[in-house]
């Protein structure tokens, strides 16, 4: 490809030689470089790209796209292209690539604090029941087809992105429905092309901090980043940060919540719990739906779920879809460690959750003690090599919200796996909670099993869709799923 179509939507300078030359390749990666590519340097947090720029020239380097200036031999006939901001630059750089994939794809981006997985896991179920083909890309994998790749990122880096918008299309996807973080907004990794739908679930303090977001504010900008880049964006109505990130929009509004005056409201809601199962029930009205509306029901607890099924709703109906078919796929709709119910028992309810903050944790129990447990049992841990606060504020809000805690290890890393339990003692200290501490990850749910009384409900938190311990650098295939079914076989077996 010609080094001119790949710049033709930047705004750029060429410093050093010619642009009036073929590109083997686009890459970013500093070990990938090859004769006749496009290297872009990029100032990552702990690598700068610009640093290998004569190692890019004396491997062959066509041509080097930088923010700053860098030196090279005399001899070397790469050429150098100056930009402002060389990830901005790759997102277009990268689009143009690859075809511009995007183009000819729908791609729903959804943003905000929580709700992100959860919906974009309902809208594909939906669509697909729907006979569209979906591609997903977020938090826990990326779905192209039958082939289910494991994230790394929420948002992938700009290149890869557009590689998998090539690969949906070439799957045959119509549609992209994925996960946009803050962080990715930020990084310009979305840039490079528009989305035809963006969505804003809700904003609390989150992702603040040296290598994330410098305050509050930032965070919120950046979600409204989205709305500069979308068709159509649909907003959660009763989020009071709502106009805030609508703030510069350019793109048509639609809203969705419990106030009537949205665009899609819900109201009459009851809980429904059965055997092992928790799950909401609720009609659904708003413009351009018949008077008495259509009534929902999702098996997954609290008014949060109502709000990832509307969000939903609000985009399937765009793609006209049949109210029928939004009600059988929302009513069969699972995300894996989003509260992900676990057939133990018809005595009582374990579910899995990836609740790893004392915001989402405490989010989650208060969800759970509308469902009238005999008793509210949490079972979590702290990732060590994070902020010890976070311990001390989860194992405070399990002390306060549960009956009764399990305290056990998750992702230690580079930690002692007992320091970090202490700290979460020290939480749970400040109030009156009961609790118990056993490191053993499988153990501690064996606890919970083996002491489970009628009419529990027990969370696992933490892990959800995570299938590792991490351990000093290590990450060793650990998933709750496999450890539940491994002591219900031993129990089992012991009873025979």
């Amino acid at each position: 490809m010609k080094c001119e179509e790949l710049l033709r939507e930047l705004d750029f300078t060429c410093i050093r030689g010619s642009l009036d030359r073929e590109i083997t390749e686009v890459v970013y990666d500093s070990r990938k470089i090859s004769e006749g590519c496009l290297f872009i340097c990029i100032c990552g947090y702990n690598v700068d790209g610009h640093s290998f720029a004569k190692e890019a020239a004396e491997k062959g380097a066509a041509v080097l796209v930088v923010q700053k200036e860098v030196e090279l031999p005399e001899e070397s006939s790469t050429a150098i292209v100056r930009v402002e901001d060389t990830r901005y630059a790759m997102a277009f750089i990268a689009a143009a690539y690859f075809g511009h994939p995007a183009d000819r794809l729908k791609v729903i981006g959804i943003t905000g604090t929580k709700g992100k997985t959860t919906t974009t896991y309902l809208i594909k179920s939906i669509l697909e029941r729907a006979g569209y083909r979906v591609g997903l890309v977020g938090t826990i994998e990326t779905i192209i087809g039958e082939r289910h790749i494991p994230a790394e990122n929420t948002t992938p880096e700009s290149f890869l992105l557009q590689q998998y918008f090539k690969e949906m299309e070439q799957e045959g996807c119509q549609i992209v429905v994925m996960e946009v973080a803050s962080q990715g907004l930020k990084l310009h990794r979305t840039q490079g092309f528009t989305f035809e739908i963006g969505i804003f679930t809700n904003l609390e303090p989150d992702h603040i901090g040296s290598n994330e977001h410098a305050d509050f504010e930032e965070y919120q900008a950046c979600k409204g980043l989205l709305f500069q880049q979308c068709r159509l964006g649909i907003i959660n109505k009763d989020d009071v940060h709502a106009e805030a990130v609508l703030k510069g929009h350019t793109c048509r509004v639609e809203t969705y919540g419990f106030d009537p005056e949205a665009d899609l409201y819900a109201e009459n809601l009851k809980l429904v719990n059965k055997p092992g199962e928790l799950g909401i029930d609720f009609v659904v009205k708003g413009k351009k739906i018949e008077d008495t509306g259509f009534r929902v029901e999702v098996p997954s607890p609290g008014r949060f779920s109502v709000y990832n099924a509307l969000t939903a709703i609000s985009v399937c109906r765009h793609f006209q879809v049949e109210i029928p078919q939004i009600q059988k796929a929302l009513l069969g709709a699972h995300v894996k460690g989003r509260i992900e119910m676990v057939p133990v028992s018809d005595q009582f309810t374990l579910l899995i959750d990836y609740a790893h903050n004392a915001m989402s944790l405490k989010s989650l129990l208060e969800t759970l003690r509308e469902y009238q447990p005999k008793r509210l049992v949490s079972v979590f841990g702290c990732g060590g090599n994070r902020s010890r606060l976070r311990r001390f504020e989860m194992g405070e809000a399990s002390g306060r919200m549960a009956d009764f805690t399990i305290i056990t290890s998750d992702n230690p890393r580079f930690e002692e796996p007992l320091a970090i339990m202490g700290d979460i003692r020290t939480g749970i200290q400040k109030t009156e909670g009961k609790y118990v501490e056993i490191c053993d990850r499988k153990e501690a749910i064996a606890y919970a099993i083996d002491h489970a009384q009628p009419g529990d409900i027990i969370v696992l938190a933490g892990k959800g869709h995570e299938d590792y311990q991490e351990i000093r650098g290590v990450k060793y295939p650990m998933d709750e799923r496999v450890l539940i079914a491994e002591i219900l076989k031993e129990r089992a077996e012991g009873r025979s």
